[in-house]
């Protein structure tokens, strides 16, 4: 049998802020930092450690990184940085209120942007303010101007076949740090989700969540390192986001 963790950054400045984040980069908030090191706690109190730990090129989840494993403690792992962990690329819709968007274009219209499976929300204009496509960063990568999670499972899949699964073999003790859409797609992949289900998986920031994985490396189960109370209230904020107050 094979573990491996999955950590979604913790709650970010733009997550506060109800705004669509993508591939723009932001900073946690302090409350993210707590769930950062809270997480840190819980896979210690667990008694995971890890060889090796996946993050993506957001300071978001490299500062998620960086605190929950401080206080996990022991020998610091080798952590690895790869694109295909980003974001979800939210378009022209990145730097925009939800709750905004919601009372011009319908929570229906809002809901499908944010959740489907294969819609691509607006592109974003290449060099307009939240544009990665000259960032040094992807200097060496065909970034995106938009993508559905569909694009975001592809990139994942790619990434989990090439670096997850030697890994694994290896007997690599892992943590893949990402953000909401990069694990939800993950998740799609791995446990063969359908596109209507996958549209109401959330992710909550700070949780870790562990998979166990059979000698084939498919799913047999997984658990929140949370109690009850703490992960429905952390799923619930999630929902609250596009809810507009009438």
């Amino acid at each position: 049998m094979y573990k491996i963790v999955f950590l979604r950054h913790g709650e970010s400045t733009w997550n506060k802020k109800g705004l669509f984040t993508g591939w723009t980069d932001v900073d946690l908030t302090a409350r993210g930092r707590r769930e950062a090191r809270a997480a840190g706690r819980k896979l210690r109190a667990a008694g995971f450690k890890f060889d090796l730990v996946f993050e993506n090129f957001h300071q978001r989840c490299t500062d998620t990184t960086g605190l929950a494993l401080e206080e996990l403690g022991g020998k610091r792992p080798l952590v690895r940085k790869d694109w295909r962990l980003n974001e979800r690329h939210y378009g022209a819709l990145q730097g925009m209120n939800k709750k905004e968007m919601v009372k011009k274009y319908g929570e229906e219209q809002v809901f499908i942007w944010r959740r489907s499976y294969k819609v691509r929300p607006p592109k974003i204009k290449r060099g307009s303010r939240y544009d990665q496509s000259d960032n040094i960063l992807y200097r060496n990568i065909p970034a995106p101007l938009t993508e559905s999670l569909c694009d975001v499972e592809k990139r994942v899949a790619v990434f989990w076949k090439e670096k997850i699964v030697p890994a694994l073999r290896q007997k690599k003790k892992i943590l893949i740090s990402a953000s909401g859409n990069s694990i939800r797609g993950l998740i799609k992949s791995l446990s063969n989700i359908s596109d209507k289900k996958i549209m109401t998986l959330n992710v909550p920031t700070g949780l870790p969540l562990v998979y166990e994985l059979d000698d084939k490396l498919r799913p047999k189960k997984y658990r929140y390192l949370a109690t009850k109370k703490e992960l429905s209230q952390a799923v619930e904020k999630i929902k609250n986001q596009i809810k507009v107050t009438k």
